[in-house]
This record gives structure tokens, sequence and C-alpha cells, in this order.
């Protein structure tokens, strides 16, 4: 039967990788599969649109801007009346 262990870990010096499995025997062969997060981070629209319900709601917004259907707040005038 197949086990997996999960956890992260920091490459080290030299480009070592240390992993603690206390629950393993000594001896125990293991292998082990190393996946690396991506270093560059995604901006907020990307991200966004990962998601099914954002994609379609951000597309929806993109449209009524194209439509001109938009709706201006003055958030001075907001902060007074409602804050």
């Amino acid at each position: 039967m197949l086990t997996g262990i999960k956890q992260k870990a920091i490459v080290g010096k030299d480009g070592k990788i240390e992993l603690l499995a206390t629950e393993l025997a000594e001896g125990t062969i293991v292998e082990v599969i190393v996946l690396v997060e991506p270093s560059i981070e995604e901006d907020e629209t990307t991200y966004l649109l990962k998601s099914e319900v954002n994609r379609k709601h951000l597309l929806k917004a993109l449209e009524n801007v194209q439509k001109g259907n938009l709706i201006y707040v003055d958030l001075d005038e907001y902060e007074k009346n409602y804050l």
C-alpha cells in the first residue's frame, strides 16, 4: 500500500532540503517528488479569473463599462451622509 506524507520545506544552503518524517522507520525506502511553488506572484485579475464565479462577475463588469453602464460615487459626499 502506498502512503503519502506532504510537508513544506525551504531549500537551504547548497540546495539542501530537510524533511522530518518520524512516522517512518529507519531504513524505510522512500521516493521523493519535489513540487516547486511559482516564485512570480500572480496579478489580482489572473487570480480572480481562476474561479468561474469570479470570471463571470468580472466579464459582466467589463461589459457594463464598455456599454457605459457606470455609477459614479462622490466619496466625500458618501462619507458625510453614511459614515
